[in-house]
C-alpha cells in the first residue's frame, strides 16, 4: 500500500494526467511501481519484449537504436515528466523499437502495459485519455523524427 501510495503521489505531479478522475489515477497507480536506475543502468534493450510503458520522474534516460554502418546511435534523451516505451501499450507492438539507458541517476515510473491496455479497453474514458497522450508523444516523436532525418541528409556521414 505505501508503494501505490508513493506511485499515486508521483503520478499526481505529472501534467500528464492532470485531467484524470481520482479511480483512475487510483487504478494507473494499482498497476504502477516506482523504479530508482543509477547512470548507465540499462532499462531494455532493443527487441526486447514489451512489458511497461515508462515515465521519468527525476533523472535522464537515453533512447537509442542500432543502425546498421554506423552502430548504437542515440535517438532521443528522455526528460523528467516524458514517457518512453510507449510502443508498448500499443497492442500490435510485440517488441522494443529502441533501447534505453539511464544517463544519469533517475526515477522512473512504470506501467504495465497489460494491465494498463486491459484498463482502457474496460473504461473507455481512461482508455480516450491515455490514448490521446500517446498520440500526442507519437506525434512529437514523428516530428523530432522528421527534423533527424533532414539533418542527416543535408549532412551525410562520409
Amino acid at each position: 500500500m505505501e508503494n501505490e501510495i508513493e506511485v499515486t503521489q508521483e503520478l499526481g505531479k505529472l501534467p500528464w494526467f492532470k485531467e484524470l478522475e481520482s479511480k483512475h489515477l487510483k487504478k494507473l497507480a494499482s498497476i504502477a511501481h516506482l523504479r530508482r536506475v543509477k547512470n548507465g543502468e540499462t532499462i531494455f534493450r532493443e527487441g526486447d519484449s514489451e512489458d511497461y510503458l515508462y515515465i521519468v520522474a527525476e533523472g535522464r534516460v537515453a533512447l537509442d537504436l542500432f543502425i546498421p554502418h554506423r552502430g548504437k546511435t542515440r535517438i532521443y534523451s528522455v526528460e523528467p515528466m516524458d514517457v518512453f516505451g510507449w510502443s508498448s501499450a500499443i497492442p500490435t507492438i510485440r517488441k522494443r523499437t529502441a533501447g534505453a539507458v539511464s544517463v544519469k541517476d533517475s526515477l522512473i515510473i512504470g506501467i504495465d502495459a497489460e494491465k494498463l491496455r486491459q484498463a482502457c479497453d474496460e473504461d473507455h474514458d481512461l482508455g480516450y485519455v491515455v490514448m490521446r497522450r500517446i498520440a500526442n508523444i507519437v506525434a512529437s516523436r514523428l516530428q523530432v523524427t522528421r527534423l533527424q532525418l533532414l539533418d542527416m541528409f543535408a549532412h551525410p556521414e562520409t
